[in-house]
């Protein structure tokens, strides 16, 4: 490919690096950058947390998130991907 060179002068991740210099389709699906580190949202908690968005948005006085994060049923889920998630509902 004569135009090869400038996609090498636009890298996003070093795995999207590593499919270019291994070939194209080389990493198999789910590996990469932090895919692999986050679990998927299920239904089930999707649905808690818009319960819980719509029960914590209205006090004052409150970190809203924060009182998310403490009461999901889920362990182990940041402030971070609460907020993004919210974001995505």
């Amino acid at each position: 490919n004569k135009k090869a060179f400038v996609e090498l002068l636009f890298w996003k991740s070093p795995a999207a690096v590593r499919e270019m210099t291994e070939g194209y389709g080389s990493l198999r699906e789910g590996e990469g950058a932090g895919r692999s580190r986050v679990p998927p949202w299920t239904p089930q908690e999707e649905q808690e947390l818009r319960e819980l968005y719509w029960k914590y948005k209205g006090v004052e006085g409150e970190d809203v998130i924060a009182a998310i994060v403490a009461r999901l049923p889920a362990p182990g889920r940041t402030r971070r991907q609460v907020v993004k998630q919210l974001v995505r509902l």
